[in-house]
């Protein structure tokens, strides 16, 4: 058996339900991060987000409000949270910023396999201007 993409997506699927059904026995929620690092076919990590809810139901993201408050700082504004960009023929998710990381700020995880990246800001903001213009 090889685990492929579309069964990572399944799995992580079923796995969500069931910890939604145990956060909710708590007060809590779940939201999922998908899934990343699909090694050879053999392992994958599922990623799960367990938070206190906030004011309007949905899950805290401390990443996201993170992104948001710094953003402006690198060029970047709070709505490219989540945003894709190609480089090369590879394609990437724009997942937080890491000011502790002065020249690689932006971390990244790239489709289809969610596996995390760094890049510099000024790249960042150039590859989603070009695209779009595209």
């Amino acid at each position: 058996m090889r685990l492929t993409p579309a069964l990572c997506e399944q799995l992580q699927k079923r796995m969500l339900d069931a910890c939604r059904k145990i956060a909710t026995d708590h007060g809590l929620v779940v939201e999922s991060a998908s899934w990343r690092n699909l090694d050879n076919g053999l392992a994958f990590e599922p990623v799960f987000r367990v938070s206190i809810p906030a004011s309007d139901g949905t899950a805290f993201n401390l990443e996201k409000d993170m992104f948001a408050y710094l953003a402006e700082h690198y060029g970047l504004a709070a709505s490219d949270f989540g945003r894709e960009f190609t480089t090369g023929s590879e394609r990437f998710r724009i997942t937080g910023i890491d000011p502790k990381r002065p020249k690689y700020p932006i971390s990244a995880e790239r489709i289809p396999d969610r596996r995390g990246f760094k890049f510099t800001a000024e790249n960042v903001v150039m590859l989603l201007r070009a695209q779009a213009q595209t």
